[in-house]
C-alpha cells in the first residue's frame, strides 16, 4: 500500500509494474514496433499543443461527465480493450472492470480476453467488446454471439492488425501467449516469485472467447503479433465492416482509423463512432499519432460519427487538449496497465483517480466548469 500512494502519475506506475513484472511480460506492456517512434510519438504530439486558460469564471463545481455510445459516463475518457490482462496481474480484467464500474466509465474487453463474457457480465458498468476479424467465421460470429447475450453496451472492430507489427522486444525477450518458460526467461520469472506462483498456483491462463475455437494462444504458446498474421482475416473488406454493424445491431465502433477516407467510410457504413489510433505504437512504426490526426478527421466528419481519441494519454491535460479539440472522448490502454500490474484492481482505481482529479483542478485552471465548454480558442499549436 505504502508503494500505491507514492504513484501519482502514470510513470511512477510504470515503474513499480517494472519492478513487479517479469522482464518478458512488462515488455510487452511497455513495447511498440520496430524503433518505437510511432509509441514516443503518440505522448510527444502533445506537447506541441499548449493551453490558452481563461479566469474568473466561477469553477467551483466541475461536471466531467459525456454521453458516448449512448450511454451517460462520469469521466472523458474510458478503459481501451488490451489483451492478455492476467498475465499481468492474477484477477485481470475482473480488477479493471471493477474499477470501471467504480468510476462509471466505459471498459473495454479484447477478444484475446483472458476472462469469459459470462464473468465479464456479472460487472455492471458499462462494457465494449474489441473484436478481431477471424478466418474462422464461426469463432467470430460466436464472439458476437456471446456479446449480445450478455448484453455488451457496443462492438469495436479492430482495423488495424491486417497483419501484427514488428514488436522486436518480443522477439528478443521471448514472449508469447502462455508465457513461454526457457533458459532465457526463467531467471525472471524466478526474480518475481510474487507474480510466478500466481501464474502456477491460481486458475489456469485461458483465453475463454477463443479456446473452444482454437488452440493457439492458450495450448500452443504464440506471440501476439504472429497470432495476428495467421488467424486474422487478411481479406477483410468494408463491406464485411457494414456486415458485422448490421449482424450487431447496437452501438458499432471501428478502431485503428488514422485518415480521412476511412473516417469517411466509417459515416457511409453506419458505425456509430470511430476510435482514432494506431494501436499503441505497435503496429506501423512511423506513422502518424491519433492526437496528430485528430484536426483533420474532425474536420472532415465531426458531428456525422462519434470520434474518439486513442493512445498516447499520460496525463488529464492530453485528455483537455483531445476534446477542446473536438473528441467526443479519449481512450487508453497503458494508462491502466500499468496500474494493474502494480497493484491490482486499486492500481488501476489510483491511476483512473489520479487522472480524474488532474482534470478536475485543470478544468478550473482553464477556466472551464463542464466539457461542452472545452472548446478550440482554449488551445494554440506552436507552430501555428
Amino acid at each position: 500500500m505504502n508503494e500505491l500512494l507514492k504513484c501519482h502519475n502514470i510513470n511512477d506506475f510504470r515503474q513499480l509494474a517494472k519492478k513487479k513484472l517479469p522482464f518478458p511480460i512488462f515488455h510487452y506492456i511497455d513495447g511498440g514496433a520496430d524503433d518505437e517512434i510511432t509509441l514516443k510519438r503518440n505522448t510527444e504530439s502533445f506537447e506541441k499543443c499548449d493551453l490558452v486558460p481563461n479566469v474568473l469564471r466561477g469553477v467551483k463545481d466541475i461536471d466531467l461527465s459525456i454521453k458516448i455510445f449512448g450511454k451517460k459516463i462520469d469521466l472523458p475518457f474510458f478503459l481501451s480493450p488490451t489483451a492478455l490482462q492476467r498475465l499481468f496481474h492474477y484477477k485481470g480484467e475482473m480488477a479493471v472492470g471493477g474499477a470501471a464500474e467504480n468510476f462509471n466509465t466505459f471498459f473495454g474487453i479484447s477478444s484475446l480476453s483472458t476472462v469469459s463474457a459470462h464473468d465479464i457480465s456479472m460487472l455492471k458498468g458499462p462494457k465494449i467488446f474489441q473484436l478481431y476479424y477471424h478466418k474462422d467465421k464461426g469463432l467470430t460470429k460466436g464472439m458476437i454471439d456471446e456479446c449480445k447475450e450478455k448484453k455488451f453496451d457496443a462492438l469495436a472492430l479492430t482495423v488495424d492488425t491486417i497483419t501484427g507489427g514488428n514488436r522486436e522486444r518480443d522477439l528478443k525477450t521471448g514472449f508469447t501467449s502462455p508465457p513461454r518458460f526457457d533458459i532465457k526467461s526463467l531467471l525472471s520469472y524466478f526474480a518475481s516469485p510474487s507474480w510466478t506462483l500466481n501464474y502456477l498456483l491460481r486458475k489456469k491462463f485461458d483465453l475463454p472467447f477463443l479456446s473452444n475455437y482454437v488452440g493457439e494462444g492458450t495450448k500452443f504458446a504464440v506471440s501476439v503479433s504472429d497470432y495476428f498474421s495467421t488467424m486474422l482475416d487478411q481479406s477483410i473488406t468494408w463491406s464485411d465492416a457494414e456486415e458485422i454493424r448490421k449482424y450487431w445491431n447496437g452501438p458499432f465502433c471501428l478502431k485503428g482509423i488514422m485518415s480521412v477516407e476511412d473516417a469517411k467510410n466509417a459515416v457511409k457504413i453506419g458505425a456509430s463512432a470511430i476510435m482514432i489510433s494506431n494501436h499503441g505504437g505497435r503496429q506501423l512504426d512511423g506513422s502518424r499519432s491519433p492526437f496528430d490526426q485528430l484536426e483533420e478527421i474532425l474536420s472532415a466528419v465531426g458531428g456525422k460519427i462519434e470520434v474518439i481519441c486513442d493512445g498516447g494519454i499520460r496525463r488529464g491535460t492530453h485528455i483537455l487538449k483531445a476534446i477542446s479539440l473536438g473528441a467526443n472522448a479519449c481512450s487508453g490502454g497503458r494508462l491502466y496497465l500499468y496500474a494493474l500490474a502494480a497493484a491490482g484492481q486499486k492500481g488501476v482505481e489510483r491511476s483512473l483517480d489520479n487522472l480524474k482529479n488532474e482534470l478536475i483542478r485543470n478544468m478550473k485552471l482553464l477556466g472551464c466548469r463542464k466539457i461542452s465548454e472545452l472548446k478550440r480558442e482554449n488551445l494554440r499549436f506552436q507552430n501555428d
